[in-house]
């Protein structure tokens, strides 16, 4: 069985100092550029009226843009409190919160209480969580349509620099770890569960993966 993550260390690495000052880069710059491919991608060639899974939202900046373009409810799942307060804080402040469910905790522990939805997003998740099959897994077992991934490349470089991050995290007696999943373990983790690959781009330093269920139709697209 995987070792199982720790749960407060989310708080601590991703704690309010850190959201608040990612809000207010959002709000000032817009959404990162991985952000924007995931949202992007998802919504092709529209997302009116479909329902939205939002796994470690952060800022909540992917199921905003989604709302935004006429996505009819989200959820966002984070095990990050602060962050999930500071989506909160801006949902409510653009008039999103009544169409989004906020849940706090381990996305793999409460995935049986989370409603299947069309569209969903894992933004720069993957690669802070250990069992990456138990969290694409599930992921792809609650999508109704289309599951988009930004996670790191998977080549050398990256893994050193993930070694570099977690020496750090080491040496400041962090429990919080950085991941470099295999993209074939990710991708199996979605066939699994059902999803084929239909697509794959690089993004800056992150790399997009997205699948499908092979049921969807050109229509559907």
């Amino acid at each position: 069985m995987p070792q199982q993550p720790c749960s407060c260390c989310y708080d601590e690495a991703f704690d309010g100092q850190h959201a608040q000052s990612e809000l207010r880069k959002y709000r000032r710059d817009g959404p990162g550029h991985a952000s924007q491919a995931i949202a992007d991608a998802l919504a092709r060639p529209s997302v009116e009226g479909l329902t939205v899974l939002d796994i470690g939202g952060g800022v909540g900046s992917v199921h905003q843009m989604l709302l935004d373009r006429g996505a009819a409810r989200a959820t966002d799942v984070d095990a990050s409190g602060p962050y999930l307060a500071a989506a909160r804080e801006e949902a409510e402040r653009r008039g999103l919160s009544e169409r989004v469910d906020f849940r706090h905790g381990d996305f793999v522990a409460l995935s049986p209480d989370i409603e299947p939805a069309d569209l969903v997003a894992l933004d720069r998740v993957v690669c802070c969580y250990r069992d990456v099959d138990g969290l694409v897994g599930r992921a792809a077992e609650r999508t109704r349509r289309r599951l988009a991934i930004t996670l790191p490349p998977d080549h050398q470089i990256a893994r050193a620099v993930i070694r570099l991050l977690n020496a750090w995290e080491w040496v400041t007696r962090s429990d919080f770890r950085v991941y470099g999943h295999s993209h074939a373990r990710v991708i199996a983790a979605a066939r699994a569960a059902g999803l084929e690959p239909a697509g794959s781009a690089n993004i800056g330093t992150w790399r997009l993966l997205v699948f499908e269920r092979p049921i969807l139709t050109s229509d559907s697209r």
